[in-house]
């Protein structure tokens, strides 16, 4: 990915923008894009996506720092900043055409700034009137005194935002760009011009125009990875990068989207293939198949018979369990599929095989739950099931001798160990990730490894979500479960909602309500 450039040596003076650095009135500089650089200065003649943002002018360890923050290293962290937004700026608005409470782009020259104070000088507010010969708009923003700097009367400015009156017209927290003169100018206007996340002390329009140099620079080095039958008639490589910062059409950025996505997407798959083919060629599978001496019992007290699919998922798990490889998998079901009882079963059968299994719930309720389940289905069986939640911690010493072992995140913390852990159950997998995952699995040697969730998923979904797992579905409902019914209802009938609750309290069920928030943040109106 190496090739020449020869960079151009001068440009008009650079950019200032909403939360630049402030102007020096004097400094005679030149620079390119707004990037201070000596007259002169030596030829880079290599350059690849792997070098550091720190190679381009103008990013000096400051400005490293800024776009650290951002997770922009190298030139290909940059190329792959995604803009949040973009502006079509070759439809400007006049400032007499707005309407309130649809966003607009306008230019005009400021004709009066200044900062007001209120409250004994602990609120403010910074406004400037724009004008465009149409009309004025004052644009506001409260409590940032120091955007004045950044700002003079008679400055040429874009501002992009929502009135929120028209009498007067009135921007709040618009977004507000200084237009300098110059060559760049074509790369801030006439356009569409992407918008940036940023950080503290970064100018949107600094790091556009760092961003179209790093273009310039790099756009020959940028490879086409796939062969052109699997894009498709999406854009290719490098023209997608181009797109996604500069469309010419707003259809463009889509398109260049959808194709940087799929190449993440074939790379995770390609990544999630060599970890599974790497855990099969390195590790060795615990036998964990069990003798049925524990199980029969178990099924055998049940008040009910497993549906067909619960029998034809516990086949696959035993299957797993006394295979070379340890068994990697995810069991999908609804509630009330039966996924507890699965999961019961394929513990049991690493506890015949002498081994222990640890089971992590992402909550102490649903911990606490599964534990007086577990406990009474395993009791006349003289299994010991033990609970390690937050509240309930161990202090560091001995592997937990417990057949089995629920709990929440604290099974992950150093102070626990385990004797011989075979298997590895995790529930509600979708609130865990990865990284916690696998401290868990860690704590054994390579144990077995079931997963469970109640969110439903298609199947080809869950190859790509979980594709180092292999999926059963239990989808099969016992034949004495209800079918569930949502309705949805408004404010006002809430005292009948309420009714209905209460009287099904009455007769023994069980209900919860669910709050946006749990604590008081202090605002008014509907929680």
């Amino acid at each position: 990915m190496l090739f020449k450039f020869d960079p151009p040596l001068s440009r008009p003076d650079g950019p200032r923008a909403l939360g630049a650095t402030p102007r020096l009135e004097h400094a005679r500089r030149v620079s390119i894009f707004g990037f201070v650089m000596p007259t002169a200065r030596p030829r880079i003649h290599s350059l690849a996506l792997e070098t550091p943002v720190t190679a381009l002018a103008g990013v000096g360890p400051d400005r490293a720092a800024q776009l650290a923050r951002l997770g922009i290293r190298s030139l290909q962290d940059l190329l792959l900043h995604r803009p949040r937004r973009y502006e079509d700026r070759r439809h400007v608005h006049t400032i007499a055409s707005l309407v309130a409470g649809e966003p607009a782009t306008v230019r005009g020259r400021i004709v009066t700034l200044g900062v007001k104070t209120y409250r004994k000088a602990s609120r403010s507010v910074f406004e400037f009137i724009l004008e465009d010969g149409s009309a004025r708009l004052h644009c506001r923003w409260w409590n940032q005194p120091y955007l004045e700097k950044y700002f003079a009367t008679g400055d040429d400015v874009m501002v992009y935002g929502k009135p929120v009156s028209l009498k007067p017209r009135i921007m709040d927290h618009p977004e507000a760009e200084v237009i300098e003169a110059g060559e760049e100018v074509s790369i801030h206007l006439d356009r569409i011009v992407p918008i940036y996340p940023l950080t503290e002390g970064l100018p949107q329009r600094w790091l556009r125009g760092l961003v179209w140099r790093a273009l310039a620079l790099c756009e020959a080095g940028i490879r086409e990875p796939w062969p052109q039958s699997k894009i498709a008639s999406l854009p290719g490589r490098a023209q997608a990068v181009r797109q996604l910062h500069f469309p010419e059409e707003m259809a463009d950025a889509e398109r260049a989207r959808q194709r940087l996505a799929l190449d993440e997407f074939i790379e995770l798959q390609l990544g999630i293939q060599r970890r599974r083919r790497h855990l099969e060629a390195h590790a060795r599978a615990l036998p964990c198949a069990g003798d049925n001496h524990l199980i029969r019992p178990f099924l055998r007290g049940l008040p009910f018979a497993l549906t067909a699919a619960q029998t034809r998922v516990l086949r696959e798990i035993r299957a797993d369990l006394g295979g070379r490889h340890p068994m990697r998998r995810l069991l999908q079901g609804d509630v009330g599929a039966g996924k507890t009882l699965v999961a019961a079963c394929a513990a049991l059968m690493a506890i015949e095989s002498g081994y222990c299994v640890a089971l992590m719930a992402p909550t102490e309720i649903l911990a606490a739950q599964h534990h007086r389940n577990f406990a009474r289905w395993f009791a006349p069986l003289q299994v010991p099931v033990e609970l390690r939640t937050g509240s309930r911690r161990v202090r560091a010493g001995a592997p937990s001798s417990a057949g089995l072992v629920i709990g929440t995140h604290a099974l992950i913390d150093d102070a626990v160990a385990f004797d011989r852990l075979g298997l590895v159950i995790i529930d509600e997998q979708h609130k865990f990730g990865v990284a916690q995952r696998e401290r868990l699995v860690r704590k054994g040697t390579y144990p077995h490894l079931l997963v469970m969730t109640a969110t439903p998923i298609p199947r080809t979904l869950a190859l790509t979500l979980y594709g180092d797992l292999d999926v059963s579905v239990l989808d099969q409902l016992p034949a004495a479960r209800g079918r569930l019914k949502t309705f949805v209802r408004d404010a006002a009938a809430l005292p009948r909602v309420i009714e209905f609750v209460r009287q099904k309290l009455a007769e023994g069920r069980q209900g919860y309500v669910v709050y946006p928030r749990v604590e008081d943040s202090g605002e008014t109106g509907p929680a």
